[in-house]
């Protein structure tokens, strides 16, 4: 569970959005100002087959985000790739509220800073509805993932859902949670 510092510290950054989103938006209400909504952390399996390799990356996605990962299964059948209907596509996980806030701190003081030439995030992950996408190449930069299991490593796929209705409004308010982009 997170720390009262952790709860602290996002919900005192979510505080400053109204205060500096209102001149360059013109909001007159704090419900105008945008909040994050959800996070979905997602994983595919690709063409991995084997049992235990599936089930390494379920475990150390249900590690990494603190919850239990919800497997998503194929909806089709494609014989280019061998893939049959109900076969395992990969792994999601969705958080909320006080681990949504935890995972982000997480990401945004820990994960990034370890990650092998960060030069920042594109502000073209920002889609038309107000939703940030982040892709990880390696899942060894969250501090729960032991340095001895580097030989299977796998992306992964974060959104984060705000309620902003624009690109430039949730560019904003990424800036104001402090979100590294490249400039």
């Amino acid at each position: 569970m997170a720390t009262t510092t952790t709860k602290n510290y996002m919900k005192e950054k979510e505080g400053k959005v109204f205060d500096a989103l209102k001149g360059q938006f013109g909001y007159t209400n704090v419900m105008q100002a945008p909040r994050l909504s959800k996070l979905v952390v997602s994983v595919g399996v690709g063409s991995v087959k084997d049992k235990k390799k599936i089930e390494l990356i379920a475990n150390r996605l249900g590690r990494i985000t603190g919850q239990k990962a919800a497997v998503r299964n194929s909806t089709k059948s494609i014989a280019t790739f061998k893939v049959r209907v109900g076969d395992i596509a990969g792994y999601q996980t969705t958080l909320r509220g006080a681990r949504m806030r935890e995972f982000i701190d997480k990401l945004l003081n820990i994960a990034f800073p370890r990650t092998k030439d960060f030069r920042g995030l594109d502000p073209k992950g920002i889609d038309a509805m107000g939703n940030f996408s982040i892709g990880v190449k390696e899942h060894t930069i969250f501090p729960e993932t032991s340095d001895e299991e580097l030989k299977d490593v796998f992306g992964m796929s974060i959104t984060i859902v705000t309620t902003s209705k624009t690109k430039q409004e949730t560019k904003a308010f990424l800036d104001v949670l402090g979100f590294p982009f490249k400039r």
